[in-house]
């Protein structure tokens, strides 16, 4: 686990490492060369490079967490890749099932293998689940997400690499949209922005603006025409026993 720097969350928690490429959005994938990166300064974690590994050692982290967060779950990998067994994704969320002061955020890009599996977990308050919707290509996603059981689903639109008009928003809590970073970073053109937030407004859903992202995120910033969006879901915060 470690703090994180996303500015929607608070912690992530990786009890898997790994992935591979399977949409555009995948093409810079920042967890690829951070995990070069961790693997080159000798951490086990990640001593297999971006293979799917699954790491048993990690599962009961949250439990050392003594006030509640808000976790990123496998921001370093995608837990409903087909090579993660289904009976470690059960104890990832037993572990999520049991720490209800916790706030877990589920990211993936595999909405098909997430909408095979649903009805075998538990799907408590505190799992918020999303799936990433990079472009027009690949909007079939949010279908196989909104006929989950997930109490909270989100859409994260980044990075944002191409127009999500018309989006249907039915069962949609949040939507994230946020620019490509990095050195090789493809642009997002500021229309394609205003669209998806007039969709959510019309269709009274949260909106978060992330950043523009390009090759210096922290000057470009994440303010549009001159605000800041950070709609969030309401926390439902759990007593531990």
């Amino acid at each position: 686990m470690a703090q994180s720097s996303i500015e929607w969350t608070e912690m992530t928690w990786n009890p898997t490492t790994g992935c591979t490429k399977i949409s555009a959005g995948c093409k810079y994938c920042y967890a690829e060369v951070m995990t070069r990166r961790l693997m080159a300064m000798g951490i086990d974690k990640y001593k297999d490079g971006f293979a799917v590994r699954t790491h048993e050692d990690s599962l009961m982290t949250p439990f050392e967490w003594k006030k509640p967060k808000v976790v990123f779950v496998n921001s370093m990998s995608d837990l409903f890749h087909p090579d993660v067994p289904v009976e470690f994704i059960k104890k990832v969320f037993h572990v999520m099932n049991n720490t209800p002061q916790h706030t877990y955020q589920v990211l993936t890009k595999r909405a098909d293998r997430l909408f095979e599996i649903h009805e075998q977990l538990n799907w408590t308050n505190n799992i918020w689940m999303g799936v990433s919707v990079e472009d027009e290509r690949v909007t079939q996603r949010i279908d196989f997400l909104r006929q989950t059981n997930a109490a909270v689903k989100f859409l994260s639109c980044e990075p944002l690499i191409g127009p999500l008009m018309n989006l249907n928003l039915l069962g949609i809590d949040w939507v994230i949209v946020g620019g490509e970073s990095g050195r090789k970073a493809r642009p997002m053109e500021e229309w394609w922005v205003w669209d998806i937030k007039q969709q959510c407004q019309e269709q009274e859903v949260l909106f978060f603006f992330k950043q523009w992202g390009g090759t210096n995120k922290k000057k470009a910033g994440r303010e549009l025409a001159g605000n800041t969006y950070n709609e969030m879901p309401a926390r439902e915060t759990a007593a531990v026993n």
